[in-house]
């Protein structure tokens, strides 16, 4: 009989640098607009979901075309605060990001689900990542945020 369990090890540490490697590449893609590596980040699926602090994105169609509508530039981030990483086994991620809103005392937090699928094409996983963005908070309004 095969043991059909699935290895989820956290955090296996070339699965994590994998991962952190797409995250760079994804937030560099915002930075320029790449509006090629942001769509290959996702999936192309009507099931891929987006939310972000001013529209919500229900399928990959329309991710793209907000994509393509969005002005280049480093956009409401002003600086990072908090990575955090997780991985479970090599086909499961999440990311999470709390920033320091640009110009306001705010605090903005963004977290990506992602799934590493099976069709790697030379060592490209061609990560899918679900995006979420929530609205800002005021610095110290919720409890352990600084």
């Amino acid at each position: 009989m095969i043991d059909a369990t699935p290895d989820l090890t956290a955090n296996l540490p070339d699965v994590v640098a994998e991962v952190r490697a797409l995250f760079e590449r994804y937030e560099q893609a915002l930075i320029e607009k790449n509006v090629d590596v942001l769509d290959a980040t996702f999936w192309d699926s009507p099931h891929t979901i987006r939310y972000a602090m001013h529209e919500n994105g229900y399928g990959f169609d329309a991710i793209h075309a907000h994509r393509v509508a969005r002005p280049p530039g480093p956009g409401i981030k002003e600086r990072r605060i908090r990575l955090e990483i997780l991985t479970l086994g090599r086909d499961l991620a999440t990311v999470s990001l709390e920033f320091k809103v640009r110009g306001r005392d705010l605090v903005g937090r963004q977290s990506q689900t992602g799934a590493l699928p099976e069709h790697r094409v030379e060592g490209d996983r061609r990560a899918r990542l679900h995006h979420e963005r929530g609205p800002p908070v005021v610095s110290g309004a919720c409890p352990g945020v600084p």
